[in-house]
């Protein structure tokens, strides 16, 4: 017997035609499945990777995989990710020794050498439109950024210096209060934020095309950085107070949307001791109890070592996870839009505290899923790879080249009005 199909009844022969449509439609890949193939297609640039200064003290090799450290090229390429921004980050020890401009020159110097000894894999990229040309070519772009301004001296030859040799953004303290700005970590505050020097070399950087990072500056730095710049700043690896209450490296959720409403970009940084409040707590105890262990004095670096390894032991470390990051970018996302946060790791830098599925550059698919399961659209997520930070660092790039300081491109020397050492160049009389 034939069956009436009537408005809103299926029949034997519809639903047949139904699943024969169905079989013919590709399936949705599972999460991880597509979180690969986004991961392949779209730019992933990590804002901080304390590569530099960890090669410094135990020299290898970023070609082939390292046992050690978070940052080589096969787990790179495993990654997706496109733009590495290479921290030169100077202590304050340094500083306060007079070294600081010399450590820094050495740290860009042994960039370029990785370029000279795998020309083929890398490329520095000294301003945006060096990404195009080296993506185009499959290599690995290492952009420079300043960790800490004390090698920028006080005055403008210093800065010059470092901006022709490829220095994309500089972030003016570090863990302690300097000539240029007053320090998150730091209870001394003399300047009350930003120094005399410190507001100058704002404007200087506004007017090379250089972007600004308020990572590591006091409240009253990072506001009075965002008084004084023209351009949109960045926070390189920044996550949220809100999540960790107190802990004043994080950035404020006030700051988080004063960032936005200028169109910059907050970089949320991985480590657990950033992201959650759990690790922060342990991340307190054990410093109470390395200083009861050790006193006021520097312990001996094998001693301190093996403290470590007992406290941890006696003390497992509490990671945080894929989705305690995601946290973070969801509440960026909530209080300054979808256009004003990306992803600055800090790896390298923050120790074995990374979070599990997080725990090298091999791992932003991970990052990628997980923003797959919280409902991400493919050009949300692209923005947040690395489309977002790509802005910001085009708009400091253009503001330079309208106060008559083009972008020193390293791939693209024709986009470009001022040329920049070759690696390897003599440079003598550099400051």
């Amino acid at each position: 017997m034939t069956r009436i199909r009537s408005r809103g009844v299926v029949t034997t022969r519809h639903l047949a035609a139904v699943l024969v449509l169905a079989a013919c439609t590709p399936a949705e890949p599972p999460p991880d499945e597509r979180a690969a193939e986004l991961a392949r297609r779209h730019l992933i640039a990590d804002t901080h990777i304390d590569f530099p200064i960890r090669r410094h003290f135990q020299p290898d090799t970023v070609g082939p995989m390292q046992s050690a450290g978070q940052f080589d090229h096969p787990r790179a390429v495993a990654g997706g990710l496109d733009v590495a921004f290479m921290s030169i980050f100077t202590p304050a020890s340094a500083a306060e020794a007079g070294t600081s401009t010399d450590l820094a020159n050495s740290l860009i110097d042994a960039m370029e050498e990785i370029v000279e000894d795998a020309p083929d894999r890398f490329g520095i990229a000294a301003c945006a439109d060096d990404v195009d040309v080296l993506r185009d070519s499959g290599r690995l772009a290492l952009a420079l950024g300043m960790e800490n301004g004390s090698p920028l001296g006080d005055d403008a030859e210093h800065l010059d210096h470092f901006v022709s040799r490829g220095i994309s953004y500089v972030g003016l303290t570090h863990s302690r209060t300097n000539a240029f700005s007053d320090s998150s970590y730091d209870t001394n505050e003399p300047w009350q934020g930003l120094s005399p020097l410190g507001v100058a070399t704002v404007r200087a950087l506004n007017e090379r095309g250089i972007m600004i990072d308020l990572s590591h500056l006091s409240d009253n730095a990072a506001w009075q950085v965002m008084e004084h710049t023209e351009v949109p700043v960045v926070a390189t690896h920044s996550s949220l107070r809100h999540f960790i209450p107190g802990f004043h490296r994080n950035i404020s959720d006030a700051m988080v949307e004063a960032v936005g409403a200028q169109g910059g970009v907050v970089q949320i940084n991985f480590g657990s001791d950033f992201v959650s409040e759990t690790a922060q707590n342990w991340a307190v105890a054990r410093r109470g109890a390395v200083a009861a262990a050790f006193g006021v004095t520097e312990p001996d670096p094998a001693a301190r070592l093996a403290f470590d390894a007992e406290y941890r032991q006696a003390h497992p470390y509490p990671y945080a996870s894929v989705g305690t990051v995601l946290d973070h970018i969801d509440r960026v996302v909530t209080l300054a839009g979808i256009d004003h946060v990306g992803l600055g790791s800090d790896f390298d830098g923050v120790g074995d505290t990374l979070p599990e599925g997080l725990k090298d550059v091999a791992a932003f698919p991970n990052l990628v899923a997980g923003l797959l399961r919280r409902g991400y659209a493919e050009d949300a997520i692209a923005k947040i790879l690395g489309g977002n930070l790509m802005r910001v660092w085009r708009a400091a790039g253009a503001y330079g080249a309208a106060s008559g300081n083009p972008p020193p491109c390293a791939q693209a020397p024709g986009l470009s009005g001022r040329g920049r050492p070759a690696p390897g160049a003599d440079r003598e009389n550099a400051v």
